[in-house]
C-alpha cells in the first residue's frame, strides 16, 4: 500500500513539474513575442506612428489564423517544427513550440487591445511635444497599459495551462498526459480526479495571484 502511494505521489510530482515547465517557458516566450507583435499591430494601425495597412492586415491575418485553430490540431501540425527545433516530437520540450506559437497569437491580440485602450488624447499631446515613438512607448503606452497587460498575462497563463493538458494526447508529458495514460486508458479514476483537482487549484492560485498584483499596483497609483 505504501509503495502504491509513493509511486502515485512520484507520478503526480513529475507531471506537475513538467506542466509548470511547459507553461512557464511558453508564457515567457509568448509574452515577449506576443507583446512585441501586439505593439507592432497597434503602431501600424495608428496614424500617429507607423501606419501601414498592408503590414497590419498581414500580421492580423496570421494571428487570426493561429487563434482560429483548435490547439490540438495546431499541436499536431507543428510537431515537425518541434522536431526541427528541439530534436524530438514527444515530451515537454516538443510541446513548448506549439504552445508558444498559440499563446503568442493569443497574447498579441490581448496586448493590442491593451495598448488601444490607452487615452488617445494623452498620446497625441506627447507626440505633439516632439516625443519620439520609442519615448511614447516607454513613457506612455507601457505604463498606462501595464494593469491591462498584467490581467491579460494572467488570462494567457491560465489558457496555456488548459492547452498544455492536451499534450498528453501526443505524449507531451504533464498532468494531461498522466490523466490520459493512467487515468483514462487504465481506468484509474483516482489519478484522473487528482489531476483535475490539481489543475483547478493551479488556476485558482494563479488568478488570485494575478488579481493581488493588480490590486497592489492600483493602490500605489
Amino acid at each position: 500500500m505504501t509503495g502504491n502511494i509513493s509511486g502515485f505521489s512520484a507520478l503526480i510530482e513529475k507531471a506537475m513539474v513538467q506542466t509548470c515547465y511547459m507553461t512557464a517557458a511558453s508564457l515567457v516566450c509568448s509574452v515577449v513575442l506576443g507583446g512585441a507583435l501586439g505593439l507592432m499591430m497597434y503602431l501600424t494601425a495608428e496614424p500617429l506612428f507607423y501606419r501601414n495597412r498592408a503590414l497590419n492586415q498581414l500580421m492580423s491575418a496570421v494571428v487570426n489564423i493561429i487563434r482560429s485553430l483548435p490547439f490540438l490540431i495546431l499541436m499536431i501540425f507543428v510537431l515537425p517544427l518541434s522536431k526541427f527545433i528541439v530534436g524530438t516530437k514527444i515530451g515537454p520540450d516538443a510541446v513548448i513550440v506549439p504552445l508558444t506559437i498559440w499563446a503568442t497569437a493569443f497574447f498579441a491580440r490581448l496586448a493590442e487591445a491593451s495598448f488601444a485602450a490607452v487615452s488617445h488624447g494623452v498620446i497625441e499631446a506627447y507626440v505633439a511635444s516632439g516625443a519620439s515613438t520609442l519615448r511614447v512607448v516607454v513613457k506612455i503606452l507601457l505604463p498606462e497599459a501595464r494593469i491591462a497587460l498584467l490581467k491579460n498575462i494572467t488570462v494567457t497563463l491560465i489558457s496555456v495551462i488548459g492547452s498544455s493538458a492536451m499534450a498528453g494526447l501526443v505524449g507531451g508529458g504533464g498532468l494531461g498526459d498522466l490523466a490520459y495514460r493512467y487515468g483514462y486508458q487504465q481506468y484509474r479514476t483516482d489519478i484522473m480526479l487528482a489531476c483535475v483537482v490539481i489543475l483547478i487549484i493551479m488556476v485558482q492560485l494563479i488568478q488570485l495571484l494575478g488579481d493581488g498584483i493588480v490590486a497592489r499596483i492600483k493602490k500605489k497609483q
